[in-house]
């Protein structure tokens, strides 16, 4: 039973990187410029004077919410100086997160750098933290990578790893098939990540969910997160480091963000080391995809001057356009979440029993909710995916509204 958890948690992360590779590549080819359904909602906000006093235009903040649910978007919401300027959903309900576990991952190496039993050293190099990996094991050169690196996606190491899915095209563009000096190459690599859960677990000892369940849930007063939120992908046949996956309800996550808003403290403690919320927008690589992931720092994402976000922005991303966005400059932070289970359900017949490619089957998808006999279904009202276009309008209208 075990041994099949494992292999139906392995397929939904490879089709989340595929899906995720698609989309930075892509943009759909424009095939998020479908019909939106109408939701009837709960839409809950301030009334208009707090609105405006807490720097948002109430007009333009209805055309946000009103576009939003529009998409299938589960929930949604916006809080500035600690109050919910305007939400909707079940923001108690947690949600598979994707690759946000890896900025969850990053709060954590935080974490444990203000902890005055930190064990961990980020110039420690894989070597010396006797890190390497099997079936494939690293060269002498590939262990000099140090923890900064993984954290900062520049190992420069392309080997086998759990979850890859076609991500492994861009990396081998990007890394090749020769050793690469460390530090010297970007690549969203889910083998550095993987590979920084096993060096984060072995130097405090503990699990990801007891450490984050400890140093970040309880601290910052998450009300939804348990252990049981924190499960692993394993792929021994490609290597021997884990993925640690994690669910979270939009509230929580909120919760999250409002600890680096606050310079990583929360009830009167530290909780993040102090130089770490500047790391993130200070030392980061451009990635080459422009636009809200045109960098990547500590395994946030920075978005470019011409979305019209503020300098000093970061954000973390999933499947489905999950997202947890700080904003430091508007003191806001802003949550979106799609349950992408529906949709994966649809996807993975589609790509193994038709044999269709990860592009193939979402374009297929997509262009379905098009169709008028479909667009008042079920799936497609509620659950159809997000499109990248869809996401970045919604962003775009977001910046509006402070304008």
């Amino acid at each position: 039973m075990k041994r099949r958890y494992l292999l139906v948690a392995l397929a939904v992360v490879l089709v989340a990187a595929s899906v995720l590779t698609y989309l930075i590549e892509t943009g759909e080819r424009g095939l998020g410029r479908q019909e939106r359904p109408i939701r009837n909602l709960n839409i809950t906000r301030l009334d208009t004077a707090k609105i405006e006093g807490l720097g948002w235009d109430p007009k333009r903040l209805d055309a946000v919410f009103n576009y939003a649910a529009g998409l299938s978007t589960d929930s949604f919401m916006i809080v500035t100086n600690g109050q919910r300027v305007g939400a909707f959903g079940d923001l108690s309900k947690s949600y598979s997160v994707h690759s946000i576990r890896k900025t969850l991952l990053s709060a954590l190496v935080g974490q444990q750098l203000a902890s005055h039993t930190n064990e961990l050293r980020l110039e420690a190099t894989l070597l010396e933290l006797g890190i390497d990996d099997a079936p494939v094991p690293l060269t002498q050169l590939q262990r000099q990578t140090t923890v900064r690196h993984l954290l900062r996606s520049v190992s420069g190491i392309n080997h086998p790893a759990a979850a890859s899915g076609s991500m492994q095209a861009d990396i081998d563009r990007r890394l090749g098939h020769t050793e690469n000096q460390p530090g010297t190459i970007w690549a969203y690599n889910n083998w550095d990540y993987n590979a920084l859960t096993t060096v984060f677990e072995k130097a405090t000892g503990s699990e990801i969910a007891e450490l984050f369940d400890i140093g970040i849930a309880q601290p910052v007063g998450m009300q939804d997160f348990d252990r049981s939120a924190v499960s692993y992908t394993f792929d021994p046949q490609q290597s021997e480091h884990r993925a640690a996956m994690f669910k979270m309800s939009a509230r929580d996550l909120a919760r999250v963000g409002s600890l680096y808003l606050n310079r990583g403290a929360a009830g009167g403690q530290r909780i993040l080391a102090e130089n770490w919320i500047d790391l993130i927008t200070t030392d980061f690589t451009e990635t080459g995809f422009g636009g809200l992931r045109n960098g990547h720092g500590y395994l946030w994402w920075i978005p470019a001057e011409d979305t019209g976000l503020p300098e000093g922005t970061f954000w973390a991303w999933g499947l489905g356009n999950q997202a947890l966005i700080v904003i430091p400059k508007w003191n806001t932070v802003i949550i979106h979440q799609s349950d992408s289970t529906e949709f994966l359900k649809r996807f993975i017949p589609l790509t193994r029993s038709e044999k269709m490619t990860g592009e193939e089957a979402i374009m297929q998808l997509i262009l379905s909710c098009r169709k008028p006999a479909a667009r008042e279904t079920e799936y497609c009202i509620e659950h159809r995916f997000i499109a990248r276009r869809e996401f970045e309008k919604l962003i775009s209208l977001v910046v509006a509204a402070r304008e």
